[in-house]
């Protein structure tokens, strides 16, 4: 398969000298902050920061540098070394922000910060947020590793200087002429962002508390431990609305099966009505499990228009038991908000599903079908890759019938693989009888037929069957030499 769009632009950028990459960072910093193209350059930025390598000093300016204003001169001429050119302080001071930080540049979901928006948050806290604090910061990561003790004073100072300076922006109790500040800071989509981001900063040390307490994966939801998990949650500070999901998010990252972090709203509520759930603080963990199914449906429908089904098989699994797990452990409503995306989720996949299904069938036809000899170039062939695409998306309708049901593909699912079993069977026998007779030169292209044929089958019922077609081959062309002899 070809390389998509980013993995172009990853090798592009790859390929610049430091110097270029560092031009093209700040650029695109500036663009971001002026709010120019910030799709575009946030896409790019993102890209940049995985392949970025930390440029040379620059030669010393022949003429005499225009000075920064005064708001921002005791940062930008703090010394910079290469860690922080490659975006090490900036990584260091949002570090209690990786566990909610998220690619995406669309909706969120709650509990969940855009990746994007901290270039613009920490650009802010230098120029007017917090620029004593971040010369302070900017200072020890210079002088000190990125791990000293230096260092995290540092960091948790900025951080909470930060918190504060975004809270008198965009908290309960904000003041001043906020629209024209928070449009010195970014983007809306930035903006959407700094309420969540002052809360995690501000609450870290309870968030990392939680994270301690917290197993290190809980492969099932049980009573046990739904008990410790709550006395775990069971802290004023992460009891509020806008932190609650947080920790429901630290929490769904331990579960083997993250749609169970439902089980923790049905607990409070004791009760699986919706109603009753949807009442209690804990609801947002039902909106949260929906919210991420939808967003690995996504995901699914990206892998099979790229024709990646490596890795689908789990990808449908957890669909699979995301989908039946809210159905059965939950009493929605078909006309609630939850019914509807819930049921929006299902014909989303059944949707992805299903177009691809319906292919299948017609790929491997086209390459099995039978033509007569004069419709044979000389030299011609299967094309190899082909063959394994198609062995991959039989393999793929194979996985699908193991999850029919709760996809809502039942139906094509079944049927389009027994038409495959049916066809490839009748196909794979025909093409080895071909190989007794027929045109010398058309036998190279019949014998790829028979080989695409066999892997068909080794996919559609197993490893003996493919051997016996194999041999059944091998016999055909044995035998159609000794007759060619004879003659």
């Amino acid at each position: 398969m070809g390389q998509t769009a980013h993995e172009r632009l990853r090798e592009y950028l790859g390929q610049l000298p430091p110097n270029a990459q560092s031009l093209l960072m700040r650029e695109f910093e500036r663009a971001i902050e002026r709010g120019q193209d910030v799709a575009v350059a946030t896409l790019v930025l993102g890209e940049l920061r995985k392949v970025a390598r930390p440029a040379p000093p620059a030669p010393a300016p022949a003429a005499e540098p225009v000075r920064p204003p005064p708001a921002v001169e005791t940062v930008r001429t703090q010394p910079r070394d290469e860690r922080r050119q490659s975006g090490d302080g900036p990584r260091r001071l949002f570090r209690p922000l990786e566990p909610f930080l998220t690619d995406s540049t669309g909706p969120l979901r709650p509990g969940q910060i855009r990746r994007a928006s901290l270039l613009s948050v920490w650009q802010w806290l230098g120029r007017e947020g917090a620029p004593e604090r971040y010369a302070e910061f900017d200072a020890a990561m210079s002088a000190s590793s990125e791990s000293s003790r230096e260092v995290e004073l540092a960091a948790r100072k900025l951080q909470l200087a930060a918190a504060e300076a975004l809270m008198k922006l965009v908290g309960p109790n904000a003041t001043g002429d906020r629209q024209r500040l928070l449009a010195r800071i970014g983007a809306p989509s930035v903006i959407e962002d700094l309420l969540p981001i002052a809360l995690v900063l501000q609450n870290r040390e309870a968030l990392d508390g939680l994270n301690g307490r917290l197993p290190g994966i809980i492969r099932a939801l049980g009573d046990s431990q739904i008990a410790s998990v709550t006395e775990a949650i069971n802290v004023p500070s992460l009891q509020t609305p806008l932190m609650l999901p947080f920790a429901l998010s630290l929490v769904m990252q331990r579960l083997a099966a993250p749609w169970q972090i439902i089980r923790l709203a049905t607990k409070i509520a004791a009760s699986d009505d919706e109603l009753r759930v949807a009442a209690t603080p804990f609801g947002v963990a039902v909106t949260i499990a929906l919210n991420d199914l939808a967003g690995l449906a996504t995901v699914l429908r990206a892998d099979i228009r790229r024709g990646h089904f490596a890795n689908l098989g789990d990808t449908l699994k957890t669909l699979h038991d995301g989908v039946r797990g809210l159905r059965t452990e939950l009493d929605l409503r078909s006309e609630s908000t939850w019914g509807k995306q819930l049921t929006a989720i299902r014909a989303d996949i059944s949707n992805a599903l299903q177009s691809e299904i319906d292919s299948v069938p017609g790929r491997a036809r086209r390459i099995l079908r039978q033509r007569a000899d004069k419709d044979i170039p000389a030299g011609a062939g299967v094309d190899g890759g082909e063959v394994e695409e198609v062995a991959a998306l039989i393999e793929f309708v194979a996985v699908c019938r193991n999850y029919a049901s709760e996809l809502a593909i039942n139906e094509v699912t079944l049927r389009t693989y027994s038409d495959l079993q049916q066809y490839v069977e009748k196909a794979t026998e025909a093409l080895v009888q071909s190989l007794r007779s027929g045109d010398a030169r058309a036998r190279a292209y019949r014998q790829s037929q028979v080989s695409a044929a066999i892997r068909f089958c080794h996919v559609l019922f197993g490893n003996d069957y493919a051997q016996l077609m194999s041999r059944a081959a091998e016999n055909a062309l044995s035998g159609e030499r000794k007759s060619s002899r004879a003659g």
